[in-house]
């Protein structure tokens, strides 16, 4: 049961891709104002912030500390016809088929320096323009496959099936629907697993803003984007990555007080490493002690006997029982011991379903 999800950071070029992929993953990529060509993909971890696991250390100053991880990929800037190989064209297009999740990176941000490649601010066309990009990508490999199945000798039973669904997939392409939205049945999804359409990933929509735009709560044609977003059913964060840089490079102290006056309760690189985690169907259990407190990646619905083959395979071999409690529970009780004292330890069997949070010692015996 592999975990290791990775998102794909993509959006024209220089409308702050780098800055959010270095905020997330702490990298030091060159940022530049200028198109630079950039032809390589940049893969590194981010780390998913997360409270429950500071109470923990704080309650058990363990040896070790692991927070549950997301991979990022920041992918050269796409251009208009990249799908036709212009720019970094389908270079760009493969290194992002096997991301799990598509971060698409918006401008909103007034720049004089940094030039926009269709020269004015319109965040709703640029999200256009990438996604038209993305779905004629998308259609060129449908229509491709197609061709070959016909040109084939012998039709089988599963490619006449695979056929049928592909030409459902053209027909909702042509129309300029994504793959995700046309409801496709277990077995249709089964056939085309191994094309990794980009239309049919999940997206969300980070819009960078500047300053002004984060105090005055708004930004050109943010209520288009929304409305875009609402019917499609995706996701959208607004990030102010020059003010987020700022303060990712201030001493702790200073950050709280810088974030305080601007009326920030957390940083949104935070949120949205957590809004990304989420958004893949993640969760994470707990285990603590001295040694390390830990957060372990899961997909939600995993059951307790799974859930211990991510600690180690001799654990789910030789389950027993999990011996568990729920975060919230232990802050109320304010202690291991005291929640064990009020009944807040439950013993769960193999078909547990596992929640965000639990607090688990798995018993085995191999």
């Amino acid at each position: 049961m592999s975990t290791n999800l990775t998102s794909g950071i993509i959006g024209l070029p220089m409308v702050g891709k780098t800055t959010i992929f270095n905020l997330l993953t702490n990298s030091n990529q060159e940022t530049s104002n200028f198109l630079s060509g950039k032809t390589e993909t940049i893969t590194a971890s981010a780390k998913v912030p997360d409270k429950r696991i500071d109470f923990l250390v704080e309650m058990y100053k363990p040896k070790k500390t692991t927070y549950a991880q997301i991979q990022f990929s920041e992918v050269p800037g796409l251009v208009r016809g990249a799908s036709e190989g212009k720019g970094v064209g389908n270079q760009f297009l493969s290194a992002i088929r096997n991301a799990d999740l598509l971060v698409h990176v918006v401008r909103a941000f007034e720049n004089s320096e940094v030039p926009h490649v269709e020269e004015d601010i319109n965040p709703l066309r640029d999200i256009e323009t990438i996604s038209y990009e993305v779905l004629l990508a998308d259609m060129d490999l449908v229509e491709k496959r197609i061709q070959r199945i016909q040109a084939g000798k012998k039709l089988t039973k599963e490619n006449a099936f695979e056929l049928e669904v592909l030409k459902k997939c053209l027909a909702a392409l042509e129309e300029e629907s994504l793959i995700s939205q046309l409801g496709l049945t277990e077995e249709e999804r089964f056939t085309l697993k191994n094309y990794a359409f980009l239309t049919e990933k999940p997206i969300m929509l980070v819009v960078n803003i500047d300053e002004d735009q984060y105090r005055a709560g708004t930004y050109p044609g943010k209520s288009e984007v929304e409305k875009y977003a609402a019917d499609k059913g995706i996701a959208v964060i607004e990030i102010c990555g020059r003010m987020e840089m700022e303060i990712s490079q201030l001493p702790e102290d200073d950050r709280e007080l810088f974030m305080e006056d601007l009326g920030i309760s957390e940083p949104g690189i935070d949120r949205l490493a957590r809004a990304v985690y989420d958004y893949l169907g993640l969760i994470s259990f707990l285990t603590a002690g001295e040694d390390e407190v830990r957060a372990w990646t899961i997909k939600r619905q995993t059951d307790a006997k799974r859930a211990a083959g991510k600690i180690h395979s001799d654990i789910e071999r030789g389950f027993i029982r999990a011996e568990v409690v729920a975060f919230e529970d232990l802050v109320t009780a304010g202690t291991m011991g005291k929640a064990r004292e009020k009944g807040m330890f439950r013993l769960e069997g193999k078909e547990y379903i596992v929640k965000d949070g639990d607090i688990i010692n798995f018993r085995f015996n191999v």
